[in-house]
């Protein structure tokens, strides 16, 4: 049984409980980009705020509308369906005008606004996203709570891949264990979460050993460090008085393998501790060899989580924590809470 409340916490268990989702509005996210739309070109970009609705479904509406294949709309990444969100979408319309996006409002969906871009959008072009959070019910004893935010502003929290990543109750990963056992997925959407679901837990567990370790914010030898927000990284043989002084900065971070075929990059201490994932339990043995059948190539995530912008305001008396922060793109808003009060979903 997957179980995420089994991950080592960076600042121990913490003793505050509370409730997220009592309602959609107490989940917000908005996608934060780097660039702005040129406002000519053949892609067409559509900004959409939308509750209770699945991304991927969005995106197939979208194609139906305008008459296009599903591969012709993209979107930098996915949003939470239990949550109100803005995101962006982007349909490849060569030569093509602008359907009447509007047709695309009803009571969960709405258009904000449209217009031309010269670049389809990819996932690598999202900055970030921007998270406002209510979570009710608080319970527990609130003395460290101040405490642990402004250890998280300092020091950041583990990147852990989130819950939601798992599917309920991780049914993500039993079905990515049937995938590799012979059955045929042939929707690539759920095909591509069953892979990413099982090297995500692979991750997880790196990433819950290094916090153990207290070693997940600063460095082993052998690690691979990555730039803050860049897929540019560099092998540490050593953690010298400069490579710490750039961990303070958060200008460069640890990172744990996305697993998949070829040799890990790290080297040394860290390698030792890497090669020994998939023999950490059966799961691992199957997701080794499925994703290495799979054809997919070993990658680097970083092992600590940024928390930029965080600001925050408990009321004791009406039990609320509100929360507002921002994580570069990949980050999990639960990643944080987890590390702040533990929460139960409405």
């Amino acid at each position: 049984m997957f179980d995420f409340s089994s991950y080592h916490y960076a600042y121990g268990e913490p003793s505050l409980t509370g409730v997220i989702r009592t309602h959609f509005s107490d989940f917000k996210v908005d996608e934060k980009f780097a660039f702005q739309p040129s406002g000519e070109g053949e892609h067409a970009l559509i900004h959409i705020k939308k509750q209770d609705t699945n991304t991927d479904w969005l995106a197939r509406q979208i194609s139906q509308l305008a008459g296009v294949n599903k591969v012709d709309v993209s979107y930098a990444g996915l949003k939470d369906r239990h949550a109100i969100t803005t995101q962006w979408f982007s349909v490849w319309l060569p030569g093509k005008p602008d359907p009447d996006w509007s047709i695309l409002n009803s009571e969960n969906i709405e258009v904000l606004e449209s217009c031309r871009h010269n670049r389809k959008l990819r996932r690598g072009s999202l900055n970030g996203n921007q998270f406002t959070l209510i979570v009710r019910d608080i319970k527990g004893n609130a003395d460290d709570l101040e405490q642990r935010i402004e250890r998280i502003k300092m020091d950041g929290v583990p990147n852990y891949f989130g819950e939601q990543r798992f599917g309920i109750q991780g049914q993500n990963l039993d079905k990515a264990k049937r995938m590799f056992a012979g059955k045929r997925e042939k929707d690539r959407f759920k095909r591509s979460m069953y892979l990413s679901a099982a090297r995500s837990a692979m991750f997880n567990a790196v990433l819950s050993q290094r916090v153990e370790m207290h070693k997940w914010a600063d460095g082993l030898p052998g690690d691979v460090m990555l730039l803050d927000n860049s897929r540019s990284y560099f092998l540490a043989t050593e953690i010298d008085a400069d490579i710490k002084q750039r961990f303070k900065e958060h200008d460069i971070h640890p990172s744990g393998p996305l697993w998949g075929r070829g040799e890990l990059l790290s080297k040394l201490e860290v390698a030792t501790l890497e090669q020994r994932l998939p023999a950490m339990s059966d799961e691992f043995k199957i997701f080794d060899t499925g994703l290495k059948n799979a054809r997919l190539d070993q990658e680097r995530r970083s092992l600590r989580l940024s928390v930029k912008e965080l600001q925050w305001q408990y009321d004791k008396k009406n039990k609320l924590l509100n929360l507002s922060f921002f994580l570069p793109a990949g980050g999990y808003a639960t990643s944080v809470l987890r590390e702040i009060v533990k929460c139960s979903s409405a």
